[in-house]
């Protein structure tokens, strides 16, 4: 196996791929990126069980003098390209056992496993999809992850809720304290389906998004769901269980709306907080809204330690 590839090129391959090493496991190989060389291109794929990323790269200053497939310690491997400051890099294998990366005048070499002792990945057969621009999926995953439960007393909880029922994508998360809902138009001539994806992997999907502006095509099945953008496969794992309807907890009629200027409201709940106290079960601080007669909004807190904390906000429209 010997090939070479600009270092950017390569790194900016690993920074992708590195989401899907695992932070602790009882497989060694799993702390191994699997890197397999064919004719024109390279694969690289990594696992932690719960998510696998793969990646091809066919790039233009790809140059492979002959295939091979090995599975290189990731970590080791992705601090080395970091630290390189060639341009290019030339990586080969020596007798199966030892791989080589020269870039001008550095060479490391790392033990590397055998490709034949990383588990299979089963990534899912592609069928139809649901296309979304990337930046619709990150807005999803910010509007949404931030409100998951970071706890395990309720596993379900920990994952975002996609359901398709009515024309429409529903995205829901609540920790039971606070709830969080995006729905988008979805045509029905998909098919239902009702899943809740891992706040971890939705974290680790929109880091893998950063740089990505195109279509994202999200596949779906009872376990899995994989995304697929430009040369990356994202699968994860969905949680078990069925979630809370939360459809059910929503009003669909409110007596009274009120409007106010967002940053006046934030700015006011950031300044009241500073003597609010906190639950002892989620850390959570306490903030009391209280709409008077006028439609003015109190903000308070009250810490029998401390001290207490009040401020006014008034509607920036008439009240509805």
């Amino acid at each position: 196996m010997v090939f070479s590839i600009n270092q950017d090129v390569l790194l900016d391959t690993l920074n992708v791929i590195q989401r899907g090493l695992p932070v602790k496991t009882p497989l060694p190989v799993l702390n191994g990126i699997k890197l397999e060389v064919f004719d024109d291109h390279l694969i690289f794929t990594a696992s932690n069980t719960d998510i696998a990323i793969q990646t091809i790269v066919s790039d233009e200053s790809l140059e492979i003098t002959s295939p091979g497939k090995v599975v290189v310690p990731g970590r080791y491997f992705i601090e080395i390209m970091r630290k390189i400051v060639s341009s290019r890099v030339e990586i080969s294998l020596i007798e199966n056992k030892m791989m080589v990366i020269k870039a001008d005048r550095s060479e490391f070499k790392l033990r590397v496993m055998e490709a034949e002792d990383y588990p299979d990945v089963d990534f899912l057969d592609l069928g139809k999809p649901i296309v979304m621009e990337a930046k619709t999926l990150k807005a999803i995953i910010k509007e949404t992850n931030y409100a998951t439960s970071q706890y395990e007393k309720r596993p379900i909880l920990t994952g975002v809720n996609l359901k398709h029922e009515d024309d429409k994508l529903y995205c829901v998360a609540t920790d039971s304290y606070r709830l969080s809902q995006k729905v988008l138009p979805l045509p029905a001539d998909y098919e239902p389906f009702n899943i809740v994806i891992p706040n971890r992997s939705f974290d680790e999907l929109n880091r893998t998004l950063d740089s990505v502006n195109d279509e994202v095509s999200m596949f779906i099945n009872p376990n899995k769901v994989l995304f697929k953008f430009k040369n990356v496969l994202f699968q994860t794992r969905l949680l078990d269980g069925v979630y809370p309807d939360t459809l059910r907890i929503i009003p669909k009629e409110f007596p009274i709306i009120v409007k106010f200027n967002k940053e006046e409201l934030l700015k006011a709940v950031e300044r009241v907080s500073v003597l609010s106290p906190r639950e002892k079960d989620n850390n959570y601080n306490i903030v009391k809204l209280n709409i008077r007669p006028d439609y003015i909004v109190e903000v308070s807190s009250t810490n029998n330690e401390i001290g207490d904390a009040v401020e006014e906000i008034v509607p920036v429209e008439d009240v509805v």
